[in-house]
């Protein structure tokens, strides 16, 4: 592969060249609309021939999250990837991850719901990804793409947060960004991580073999029957996730230095709430738009700081009926107004129809 190429291609189809490129040992992962050209893809280029990279289509969802729980365990880059109702079979897998502190990547191509739903775009799943996604205290690092090429570099960055904080880490798309095609720049290609490099990297927690110094048995496991110890885990992962939000938050700010309204808005929603700034400055309207990019750890402290300046009103837009307004409510804690607007069932509002929303629930209430 050439270094840095440039290519038109789907989100969906970045993902399986980023992962490919970044040298990721794995793959498993099971069809459904709107991801499945991310295996495809994956089955096209044939790594296994290229770089060893192994592709799997396991028999289900539930199959494919714990194929990516053996191998995690052994210190390898692995992923798979899934839409809405995927993620949900997913979900005891996913805090099993985060109890065994095993990092991975799992892409979630959103589809609208509840139920099978539809094919067509949605950020219904905000709470399954930022909330836990399954049973217990746990969090996963969650990243928002807003770009295709957003759906590239994220893969390496979501591998890399995954290994600092032992910790599963989730790009949390959308259909829209994934049937997306759009210009790219292609990372260069990193070589696989070798066993001896894993083996001495990995080698206070992964079952990568004892080798020749004779390390101690590592056993990977989420159990322990033991109270006391369980809390003294429990602890220890809520200190972690205590770091990821004092040093991991990513976002953007779009127009908000000297804005009296600002829409929060992450993913598609974001690039159209991009075009509703520029109609409301051309109105004379002071709107500015920041754009979460790490949901989990959320930017509260941007938020706070905006509320605290002064800024009159927020209005959190999403694809669903109304979850990432409830983070943005904590994070302004009554200094002024917050509303929600969204559509849902796979429906996409137009900027002008944003503006009309933010109009009515903000700035004429």
């Amino acid at each position: 592969m050439k270094k840095d190429e440039v290519k038109l291609m789907k989100g969906n189809e970045v993902i399986a060249h980023a992962a490919i490129r970044y040298g990721c040992d794995a793959y498993f992962g099971y069809p459904i609309t709107p991801q499945s050209e991310v295996m495809e893809t994956l089955m096209e280029l044939k790594p296994w021939e290229s770089t060893g990279m192994v592709v799997l289509q396991a028999e289900s969802e539930v199959a494919s999250i714990n194929m990516v729980y053996g191998a995690a365990a052994t210190g390898k880059r692995v992923m798979t990837s899934s839409s809405s109702p995927g993620i949900s079979l997913m979900s005891e897998g996913l805090s099993y991850l985060a109890g065994a502190e095993l990092p991975c990547l799992i892409v979630n191509c959103q589809r609208g719901g509840p139920g099978l739903g539809t094919i067509q775009p949605s950020q219904g799943d905000y709470f399954q990804a930022c909330k836990g996604g399954g049973h217990g205290d746990f969090h996963m690092i969650v990243l928002a793409p807003s770009s295709v090429q957003e759906m590239n570099d994220f893969v390496a960055d979501a591998f890399d947060l995954a290994f600092k904080y032992r910790n599963p880490a989730m790009i949390l798309a959308d259909g829209a960004i994934g049937q997306m095609m759009e210009k790219v720049v292609l990372a260069p290609q990193r070589d696989r991580k070798t066993n001896e490099y894993i083996a001495n990297e990995c080698k206070e927690w992964a079952a990568c073999g004892r080798g020749e110094e004779r390390r101690p048995r590592n056993v990977v496991t989420s159990l322990e029957l033991q109270s006391e110890a369980m809390e003294v885990i429990n602890k220890r992962l809520q200190a972690k996730y205590k770091a990821m939000e004092e040093n991991e938050v990513r976002y953007e700010m779009i127009e908000c230095d000297d804005a009296d309204y600002v829409i929060v808005a992450f993913g598609s929603s974001a690039r159209i709430c991009s075009a509703t700034v520029e109609l409301a400055r051309a109105e004379g309207i002071k709107l500015g738009l920041l754009r979460p990019i790490t949901l989990y750890p959320f930017p509260k402290k941007p938020i706070e700081e905006l509320a605290e300046r002064g800024v009159k009103g927020f209005l959190s837009v999403e694809l669903n009926a109304g979850q990432m307004v409830e983070d943005v409510r904590l994070a302004v804690n009554g200094r002024t107004k917050v509303e929600h607007y969204g559509r849902q069932g796979g429906m996409m509002y137009s900027p002008g129809e944003v503006l009309e929303a933010l109009k009515e629930k903000i700035i004429n209430k």
